[in-house]
């Protein structure tokens, strides 16, 4: 018989709406992952049993230093590698077995990613950026097209369809990313470093622009080294040496990132 994911009791004391509701699944589940990495004779152990459990609707932050293993899992939680033990599912798909093919299409459907460098494609316009992941997924022209308006509206930015990323300021070429990110309809938002090419300013409105999606909720995951970014999610997961050593949440699953907002209403 297939793995299943292991049910859990709902965080930050939040209950289903009845007693008989049945709890819905992990977003992320990971279960003693580990991740080996072999450098000659040498051995590098990334992670060592990890175990996160992301449910839907929540906000949370991976912090960690340099040689921490966030870069490592994100990219397990991303599909873009596998543990070399342990067990991972993705919104109830146990991912571990599946072949490149597999992935792509899982990371195609599931994750939307937002990079530290935006990753847009310069000499195409702010729509046409957004509609790449449905091309990809051979979503007709009318439909993406609209789809992907429809994203670009959701962050703010349905008059600048038509820009190039070069016309756009660096919180707005991040807004696109967002919205090319969002068009999927993904289960998960997987953010890597998402203000670490920006100001102060643009930071505090891609960072509410993250805690609005998630009060629609959007289940949102970043990467930073930064403790201010950290700040503004619901929860916080600090890793050293491959290690959890902490996981600290700030708000329940369920609801708005109210330091977030504090400290939007302090700065303005």
């Amino acid at each position: 018989m297939a793995d299943a994911p292991t049910p859990i009791s709902a965080p930050g004391g939040s209950s289903p709406a009845r007693p008989d509701a049945p709890m819905p699944r992990p977003v992320i589940e990971l279960r003693r992952i580990v991740k080996t990495y072999a450098t000659g004779d040498l051995e590098v152990h990334a992670l060592q049993g990890v175990d996160v459990v992301v449910d839907p609707g929540d906000f949370v932050a991976i912090i960690g230093a340099s040689g921490s293993g966030k870069s490592t899992l994100m990219n397990i939680i991303g599909c873009l590698d596998v543990p070399t033990s342990g067990r991972f599912f993705l919104d109830g798909v146990n991912v571990q077995h599946l072949d490149d093919n597999q992935l792509s299409k899982v990371r195609n459907k599931k994750i939307g990613f937002i990079f530290q460098s935006f990753n847009l494609i310069p000499r195409t316009t702010a729509l046409a950026n957004v509609e790449l992941p449905l091309a990809y997924a051979g979503v007709r022209r009318k439909e993406r097209r609209t789809r992907a308006q429809e994203a670009l509206e959701a962050v703010g930015l349905s008059d600048r369809g038509h820009h190039m990323p070069s016309e756009l300021s660096g919180g707005q070429q991040q807004r696109v990313a967002v919205a090319r990110a969002l068009v999927t309809s993904p289960a998960l938002l997987l953010a890597d470093e998402p203000t670490g090419n920006l100001d102060t300013h643009s930071t505090r409105d891609v960072m509410q622009l993250f805690a609005e999606l998630n009060q629609q909720g959007r289940t949102v995951v970043l990467i930073t080294h930064e403790d201010e970014v950290a700040g503004c999610a619901k929860r916080v997961i600090q890793l050293r040496d491959g290690r959890v050593m902490s996981d600290e949440r700030h708000a329940p699953v369920i609801g708005p990132a109210p330091i977030l907002v504090r400290g939007l209403a302090e700065v303005g």
